[in-house]
């Protein structure tokens, strides 16, 4: 079984991952296939732990591929700090293409938030929306991250450190 943390980015994805780091019968990584094409975009090995947000937009792909063979996490964080992240980093990254690709350079009027906020929407509507038949997955929220971790853990039997694996929450990781 493959688990694939879906999100929208800057919330908190590079964490779950260095959590995961201490789980020893899965392997684990943070945008490891990111740059690959094709059927190559989605060869992670057996019993892998992946965190992409670009993954949201291979949505169709990722189900015809692992559909309900897999464990699905929409990880999220609290929108409006996932807002504010984004709008800073409207030069580069996602947001430079989504403004310049998706909305073919938006309009002058269009704030870095309101650009941020409509990205944020979308991915969300587009996790939402494949997760609604998938019968393994679950919510996880970074603000409940211990929590929530803890319930991943089990859900997944994932062997290992678990304290550990929950002391990096308490670590800032890719802060904007």
């Amino acid at each position: 079984m493959n688990v694939f943390i879906l999100n929208t980015g800057r919330c908190g994805s590079t964490t779950f991952i260095k959590a995961c780091e201490h789980i020893t019968n899965f392997s684990s990584a943070h945008e490891s296939l990111s740059t690959h094409v094709g059927i190559n975009r989605f060869a992670y090995p057996t019993r892998h732990i992946e965190a992409d947000n670009r993954l949201s937009w291979f949505l169709g792909r990722l189900d015809s591929i692992y559909g309900n063979d897999a464990f699905y996490v929409h990880l999220n964080r609290d929108k409006q700090k996932t807002i504010d992240s984004f709008s800073k980093r409207e030069e580069y990254g996602i947001m430079k293409a989504y403004k310049e690709g998706i909305l073919l350079g938006g309009k002058k009027e269009q704030s870095a938030i309101e650009i941020a906020e409509d990205y944020v929407d979308t991915i969300e509507f587009n996790i939402e929306l494949f997760l609604k038949d998938k019968t393994s997955k679950m919510n996880f929220s970074l603000e409940n991250a211990v929590h929530d971790f803890d319930m991943f853990y089990k859900k997944i039997a994932a062997k290992g450190n678990l304290q550990a694996a929950l002391n990096e929450f308490t670590i800032n990781y890719n802060a904007s």
